[in-house]
């Protein structure tokens, strides 16, 4: 009995000491989740977000102070004023501004030209005296020099003569004088009326321009006052048949963004349409908001059906690359790398020396090597290489001339080092272990990545994470205990 007892202990011990190697080498059943390659259309895109502004905005504003006292009339309907959304045409009286002082101006300015030009005519009478009076001396003068000094005329009157001609000529010129003085006075007086008038004339507000009042910013009875600056009264945009998107860039995707471009929006407006621009121009006054610079890109489109309203904000994306009937696989997959004993057997050598891999299931170790990333059952980090991060503020897509770009260097400059393509991995089911297979890295659209291998065809699976059978088990097992469980009989 003691030897049948010690004989029983040993085929248990033995038969569990089988079941537990045979277990830990096959694992406790791990189960791949994975995903097919595609081959299919990819178009990398930058993200960003940018608001809706007229092509063309006039600010009109008052050049004169005073109270406003009337709006215009809308030409549509002479029954209604202008206000919001009004279009107008060049010239429409848009408000009227109180002009009884400027009114006064006028008048004392017309009043001033009167005078003026009275004092002309009497400048040119005087003128007409004084010419006589001269000619009178003249004549005297003469008779003077005929006689001379002798008894007839004595030296006195002689030179009462001389004086009273020479006189009158200096009382001439004096006269011509007053004359150009009036004139120049009618000058002064006639631009102090022109400017009276103008103002005058500055109290109608009018539209510089054909289009649509977007702002009104005044109202009846208030007051204006124009200083330094002009106050602000209306807004008009001049055409709403042509629109902008004013996008801000990071400063990390400014690079692949070009005049020409096309680009592709939304608005909150209008969910599930999509409109369609290209970029117009790159403003160079970068802004920096905590330490994120950013740069203004105007995107010119077309907005002849009026849907867009000013100031919408918008959701863009510029298209940098398309790449057409290439293959793709999930971003996942390149991130994900098994435990060491999910490996094939003929790998592990080779991968464990140079730290790739995870330990056990769960631990969620860096993949070595490659790339610095956090693993885990469910691929958090990045596997093999550097994985060409989502656009759209993700990251940045690979620095591969983008497509549509070829050829567009200043000539003479000196051309950019283009970086390799970067490679990576991905791992695909061989029976119960995973394999690596080595691909080369494209383009990124942040869901899909572009790859290529001679491995790897349409319709073959990649593995994107797995789950333990353990988990599922205990999952589906009714004797496991339930946390949320449905709740207890009453």
């Amino acid at each position: 009995m003691r030897k049948l007892l010690v004989l029983l202990i040993l085929l248990i011990a033995g038969g569990g000491g089988g079941y537990w190697y045979f277990n830990r080498e096959g694992g406790p059943g791990t189960l791949f989740r994975t995903a097919e390659v595609q081959r299919g259309d990819l178009m990398v895109t930058i993200s960003a977000t940018g608001t809706v502004e007229p092509e063309e905005v006039i600010d009109v504003g008052a050049q004169v102070l005073g109270k406003i006292q009337a709006f215009g009339k809308d030409p549509r309907d002479n029954g209604k004023v202008v206000d919001y959304g009004t279009p107008v045409e060049e010239g429409t009286v848009l408000a009227h501004i109180d002009d009884s002082l400027y009114a006064a101006d006028v008048a004392q300015a017309a009043a001033a030209l009167a005078v003026a030009e009275a004092s002309v005519k009497r400048a040119r009478a005087d003128l007409e005296q004084l010419n006589a009076r001269l000619l009178q001396a003249e004549r005297n003068w003469k008779r003077a020099q005929e006689l001379g000094p002798s008894r007839a005329l004595s030296a006195t009157d002689y030179e009462s003569y001389e004086a009273a001609y020479e006189t009158a000529k200096a009382n001439v010129s004096v006269g011509q004088a007053a004359i150009l003085q009036a004139e120049r006075t009618v000058q002064q007086a006639t631009a102090t009326l022109e400017r009276a008038n103008t103002n005058l004339g500055y109290c109608t507000i009018r539209s510089p321009v054909k289009g649509v009042i977007i702002d009104r910013r005044v109202n009846i009875g208030q007051t204006v006052v124009a200083s330094l600056n002009a106050p602000s009264l209306f807004l008009i945009a001049k055409d709403l048949r042509k629109m902008q998107v004013w996008a801000a860039v990071n400063e990390a995707d400014i690079g692949n963004i070009f005049p020409g471009q096309a680009v592709s929006f939304t608005v909150d407006a209008y969910p599930g349409l999509e409109f369609h621009g290209e970029v117009g121009k790159i403003r160079l006054n970068a802004t920096m908001t905590q330490n994120v610079v950013t740069y203004v890109v105007e995107i010119n489109t077309d907005n002849s059906d009026g849907k867009l309203l000013p100031y919408l904000t918008a959701n863009v994306r510029f298209e940098v690359a398309r790449r057409q009937n290439v293959l793709m696989v999930p971003n996942a997959a390149l991130r994900w790398s098994p435990a060491i004993e999910d490996m094939a057997p003929d790998v592990r050598p080779t991968l464990a020396g140079n730290g790739q891999g995870r330990g056990p299931r769960g631990e969620g170790r860096g993949i070595g090597g490659a790339g610095a990333a956090t693993g885990g059952s469910e691929g958090g980090g990045r596997g093999g290489s550097a994985v060409p991060a989502p656009s759209g503020g993700e990251g940045r897509p690979p620095a591969t001339a983008p497509a549509g770009r070829a050829g567009r260097r200043r000539a003479g400059s000196r051309p950019a080092t283009q970086i390799a393509r970067p490679t990576g991995r991905v791992w695909v089911r061989d029976g119960k272990y995973a394999r690596p297979v080595t691909v080369h890295i494209g383009h990124t659209d942040g869901t899909m990545t572009e790859i290529e291998s001679d491995r790897l065809v349409e319709g073959s699976e990649v593995i994107v994470g797995v789950q333990a059978k353990g988990a599922v088990e205990s999952v589906n097992n009714p004797f496991a205990p339930q946390i949320f469980g449905p709740s207890r009989r009453q």
